[in-house]
């Protein structure tokens, strides 16, 4: 009896000696950037090592998820890992690799979204976010994306579904600072901020911005994917829902708005713009938004009334400037495909004419716009569209004065 129970406490060190033996070298072969080997000697020992111990056993798990992660097998190396996380043992280690783990499926869905391989971008950051919700919305988000651009809608649809039920804000604190002797403004990231306010004599006008939710335009995107997929009413709900919650999210009821022009509610529409400008009577970027809406839409009279009004109420609102030459030269193109359909005709040569000083008059118009816009940011394609007009109305001292901006 006592030779048989010898025998048994033998052979158990020798198993249990093996398995370490085994495991450890799985971990040198590792270590040493080995992966395949280490690979090997887990799979041609996996039985010996799902006999072990729960602390071999937890080991050989462990070891397996930082082989899986090596690979670009992430979701089971996730799973290796989540499996063992209640071990307090390895819980430091555990936390250290789901880090690593996160960080290569990120940078693993940037190569896929620069190789355009959405799909595949939008199913790892999808996992990224899984792996610690509460820390890594921001990849839900970027997620949600991904599946926008691989226009796999239903996808999209149930990640930005889910953003919205978390509430996701998305905003993030800028942060700016203006290079005195350049009096070039740059954007820096928090610990460079600190450092620069340290340099007066070489940095100024130091500014902290708060960047706009995301809510509103993750609201938009459910309704836009819901009209794409043929259901309107859908949209409309998901609309309805957050503005309950927000009713005087200016950004929701230009939603809301755009989705009654869908449905071709212009009433419904006009009622909804009228409602965002008495909520934000100053808003110089809420009137440029009406202006795009309303220039979108062919209501080119009104988008016209906005962008001055934008332009009225920040003088120095470049991108007002520039959407008011081009509205006002979209009648352009119709001009000159008369000119080109006339013949050699008395009579056509005088339409000719007339359409000439037309056009010419549009230039003339876009004059004293595309000036002041120059003054305020000495814009390129501003310059290069003046000249060019300079050019064609015959002002050849406009035309040098421009040119030599460009030069």
């Amino acid at each position: 009896m006592k030779n048989n129970l010898l025998l048994l406490l033998c052979l158990v060190f020798s198993l249990s000696f093996s398995q370490k033996k085994e495991l450890r070298n799985a971990n040198k072969k590792f270590d040493a950037g080995e992966v395949d080997a280490a690979e090997k000697i887990l799979n041609s020992n996996k039985e010996l090592f799902e006999n072990a111990d729960s602390k071999i056993f937890n080991n050989y798990i462990f070891l397996s998820g930082k082989i899986l992660r090596s690979k670009e097998n992430f979701e089971k190396s996730f799973e290796k890992y989540k499996s063992i996380e209640s071990v307090k043992t390895l819980a430091d280690e555990v936390t250290n690799e789901l880090q690593l783990l996160i960080s290569d499926i990120v940078n693993s869905s940037i190569l896929d979204n620069k190789q355009e391989n959405y799909i595949d971008a939008s199913r790892k950051l999808y996992l990224a976010y899984k792996i610690d919700k509460d820390n890594n919305k921001d990849f839900l988000y970027y997620s949600a994306s991904s599946s926008v651009n691989a226009t796999d809608w239903n996808t999209a649809l149930k990640y930005y579904i889910e953003l919205k039920n978390i509430n996701y804000q998305g905003i993030v604190t800028k942060y700016f600072v203006t290079q005195l002797d350049t009096g070039e403004k740059l954007e820096v990231d928090s610990d460079e901020y600190g450092l620069y306010k340290k340099l007066p004599k070489e940095f100024g006008n130091f500014i902290e911005e708060e960047s706009e939710s995301k809510f509103p335009e993750i609201v938009k995107n459910i309704a836009l994917i819901y009209n794409n997929l043929g259901m309107k009413d859908q949209a409309m709900i998901a609309v309805s829902e957050a503005r309950k919650s927000n009713p005087e999210d200016v950004n929701l009821i230009l939603v809301e708005a755009n989705l009654y022009i869908e449905v071709d509610e212009k009433e419904k529409f006009k009622e909804l713009m009228n409602e965002a400008i008495r909520l934000k009577p100053n808003d110089h970027i809420l009137f440029f938004n009406l202006g795009v809406v309303n220039a979108d839409q062919g209501n080119n009279e009104d988008a016209r009334v906005y962008y001055e009004k934008a332009i009225e109420i920040d003088p120095s609102y470049d991108s007002a400037y520039l959407n008011l030459v081009a509205l006002i030269l979209k009648e352009e193109p119709i001009i000159v495909d008369e000119m080109n359909s006339l013949g050699t005709s008395r009579a056509d040569n005088v339409k000719y004419d007339v359409l000439k000083k037309k056009r010419e008059d549009l230039y003339r118009e876009c004059v004293p716009i595309l000036k002041k816009l120059i003054v305020i940011n000495k814009d390129e394609d501003a310059i290069r569209t003046l000249m060019n007009i300079y050019g064609t109305i015959g002002d050849n001292e406009g035309f040098m004065e421009m040119k030599k901006l460009i030069d």
